[in-house]
């Protein structure tokens, strides 16, 4: 019998539409905070969902983001359709242009420095770039030098002996 009440549909609205309908029944010019919005539908509406406070977080973000509702000092209102639009964030853009009809775009330029373009007969006569490898580095520095520091030099002073 638990199963047949599970999937019986209910007569609820969606969201939207209980959230615009208790802040208009509110009316406050102010707007109408989440609390009150969730009080006015649990009153208008009993069989409520068991998560009816995350789903009306849920919905409330969602229309906020996509325009239907504004928020002002945590009160949402439905916005006024005489106010003009909300600009983005940062410049807006160029007034492109009007084209006359069958003008065809040329593609925008790519994004980046362009790539240097290698010539094979540069690339022969030219040293690799960095640093030499060791091996070739040993042949060109002569022989070997021995471990450890090098002994001092010594001078031989002319005339000053030991008689």
């Amino acid at each position: 019998m638990a199963a047949e009440e599970v999937d019986k549909p209910t007569s609820l609205p969606q969201y939207p539409e209980m959230i615009l309908a208790a802040i208009e029944a509110l009316g406050d010019k102010n707007g109408s905070n989440k609390t009150s919005i969730s009080k006015h539908i649990e009153s208008s509406y009993g069989d409520l969902p068991v998560g009816h406070a995350d789903l009306l977080a849920h919905h409330l973000d969602n229309m906020k983001r996509s325009g239907e509702l504004i928020m002002v000092k945590n009160n949402y209102m439905k916005p006024d359709p005489n106010a003009p639009p909300k600009r983005g964030r940062g410049r807006p853009p160029k007034p492109r242009p009007e084209l006359p009809p069958g003008a065809v775009l040329s593609p925008p330029r790519p994004r980046g420095r362009p790539p240097t373009l290698k010539e094979p007969s540069a690339a022969a006569g030219s040293r690799p770039r960095g640093r030499p490898p060791k091996k070739a580095r040993a042949a060109v520095a002569g022989p070997p030098r021995g471990r450890g520091r090098p002994p001092k030099a010594r001078e031989e002073v002319p005339g000053v002996g030991l008689d």
